[in-house]
């Protein structure tokens, strides 16, 4: 075997960490070196990138984000190669198994014109495995990215939940709770939202419990989403900005936890006071009050209200006092 052979064969078993896998792994890596085996003659090609085609599911929410690896690649160029599989159909063309986000950077690209590849003979759903044990390897796609891939999966027939646990190397359980946050959320908000870096499961899960309890219409949390990430996206661009900029999809999420942790306005409880106007000499003088919490006197000629100030408390006890001789006097009638 040549030296470049042997070279460009070290590229795919790094991929298939070459080093001994924990257990959890041995799938994944199992799935990388058939992927391995299968590439026609273990050759680098240099391929037009508009030749190959991505129809494979989706496994990133944000796959435009690719513009600090364009400038790498252009500054550096591209160290490792993307693997793709043989269009069925159209001779010349190309189906991407992974390296999604290395074609979108070249295709961005103003200065690089082709892709360093490695074509495989693939069936779709070797094709597949291939893709998630890449994922796997980066361990950096978010809780929702994992959580909508899963969904797809089964969705497209891959597998039942347990065999997508097995091959996302987690527990079933965790595939449910994916699913059941994706289910409540909705597929179109989480696609809004984006891969929101840093939120994890439990924040995910109490969005989706609240969002429930809210009863905001999927289509305004729609909207709050994506004015929140549009928002934050034009901060990013302003000229001379100070301070942290917003992630755009952190702060659509945030928004919609302002939105369904909104407390609901304070109803004020009608009121049971009673109130009628107080006459002296035939004219209105005030007004009476009388509510659960006590009694209340208003009295408008101040000349008045200011001697029944000084005379209150004599006043008072007068009226405490035939109050109370009245009250015993009932008592003894009954």
């Amino acid at each position: 075997m040549s030296d470049g052979k042997k070279k460009r064969m070290a590229m795919l078993d790094n991929l298939a960490a070459a080093s001994t896998p924990p257990p959890s792994m041995m799938t994944n890596n199992r799935a990388l070196r058939s992927a391995r085996d299968a590439v026609d003659s273990h050759r680098v090609w240099d391929l037009d990138p508009w030749a190959i085609e991505d129809t494979r599911i989706a496994d990133r929410l944000d796959p435009n984000d690719v513009y600090d690896l364009r400038d790498a690649i252009e500054a550096n160029g591209q160290t490792v190669p993307i693997l793709v599989r043989r269009h069925p159909t159209q001779a010349d063309r190309y189906l991407l198994v992974y390296g999604r986000r290395r074609l979108e950077a070249i295709r961005q690209s103003q200065s690089v014109d082709k892709i360093r590849a490695l074509v495989a003979s693939m069936e779709d759903h070797d094709a597949v495995r291939a893709q998630i044990s890449e994922n796997m390897a980066r361990r950096d796609l978010t809780f929702i990215e994992k959580a909508l891939f899963a969904k797809e999966l089964i969705e497209n027939d891959f597998g039942t939940q347990t065999q997508v646990a097995e091959v996302l190397t987690v527990t079933k359980s965790a595939i449910s709770m994916a699913l059941a946050v994706v289910d409540a959320v909705g597929t179109d908000l989480v696609r809004i939202v984006g891969p929101a870096q840093g939120i994890g499961r439990p924040r995910w899960e109490a969005l989706a419990r609240d969002i429930a309890a809210s009863g905001i219409a999927p289509d305004r949390l729609c909207t709050i989403a994506e004015e929140a990430y549009s928002a934050a996206e034009k901060a990013l661009v302003v000229e001379g900005a100070d301070g942290v900029m917003p992630n755009p999809s952190v702060a659509a999420f945030q928004a919609l936890e302002r939105a369904v942790n909104r407390p609901a306005p304070r109803v004020k409880p009608p009121s049971t006071d009673h109130v009628r106007s107080l006459k002296l000499d035939g004219r209105k003088t005030g007004t009476i009050r009388r509510s659960d919490k006590g009694l209340r006197i208003d009295i408008q000629d101040e000349a008045f209200a200011g001697w029944l100030d000084d005379q209150l408390e004599d006043v008072l006890h007068q009226l405490h006092s035939r109050w109370s001789t009245g009250k015993e006097e009932n008592q003894e009638q009954n």
